[in-house]
C-alpha cells in the first residue's frame, strides 16, 4: 500500500469522518434535547419570543446538520473504499459491524434529507405551507428526528466496534 494514500484515506478520511460525525450527532442532540423544549417555552411567552431561534439559529444549525450528515457518510464510504459492497451486503463476517453501522448511517442520512429538511422548511416558513401542512410537517420532522436520535447510539457503537476487525480484514494480521 502507498503510505501517502493510506494517510489521506485512513488518516485524514477517518479524522473528517469523526469530526463531521460529531457535528452531525451533536446538532441532532441539540435539536432534540435543547431546541424543541426551548421553542415550546418561548411560544408560551407573552408575546411569543422564539422568533430569534426560528429565524436565525435553526436555519443555520440545519445547514450544518444536513451537510455534516453528507460529509460523514461520504467519508465513511471513502474509508471503506472498494470494501463498500462487502460491508453493505455483509459478504464477510468481519464487515458485519461496520455494515450495520453504515446502514444505520444511511437511514439517518435519508431521514435528514427526505423527511427532516423538507418539513423544517415548512415549519420555519422558508417555503409556503398552510397551517395544516405545518402541523403535519412538525409531526413528520419530529418522528424522523427522534428516530435518528434512537439510531445514533447503535450506529456509533457499530462504527467504533468495527475498527479493529475492519483493519485486520484490510491489512491482515
Amino acid at each position: 500500500m502507498n503510505l501517502t494514500w493510506d494517510f489521506i484515506h485512513y488518516g485524514i478520511g477517518r479524522w473528517l469522518h469523526i469530526l463531521f460525525g460529531v457535528m452531525w450527532i451533536g446538532l441532532l442532540y441539540y435539536f432534540n434535547f435543547v431546541q424543541v423544549d426551548a421553542l415550546k417555552k418561548a411560544a408560551a411567552d407573552t408575546p411569543p419570543t422564539g422568533a430569534g431561534i426560528t429565524k436565525h439559529v435553526a436555519p443555520r444549525a440545519l445547514f450544518f446538520f444536513r451537510w455534516a450528515a453528507v460529509v460523514t457518510v461520504l467519508m465513511g464510504l471513502m474509508i471503506l473504499g472498494d470494501k463498500v459492497d462487502d460491508a453493505l451486503f455483509f459478504k464477510e463476517r468481519a464487515y458485519v459491524p461496520i455494515g450495520i453501522g453504515a446502514w444505520l448511517g444511511l437511514i439517518m442520512l435519508f431521514n435528514v434529507w427526505v423527511l427532516i429538511w423538507p418539513n423544517q422548511k415548512k415549519i420555519l416558513g422558508m417555503v409556503t405551507a398552510t397551517d395544516e401542512e405545518k402541523n403535519k410537517a412538525r409531526r413528520v420532522a419530529f418522528l424522523a428526528s427522534r428516530t435518528n436520535t434512537a439510531l445514533s447510539m447503535p450506529m456509533l457503537f457499530f462504527m467504533v466496534a468495527s475498527g479493529g476487525v475492519f483493519r485486520r480484514a484490510i491489512f491482515g494480521g
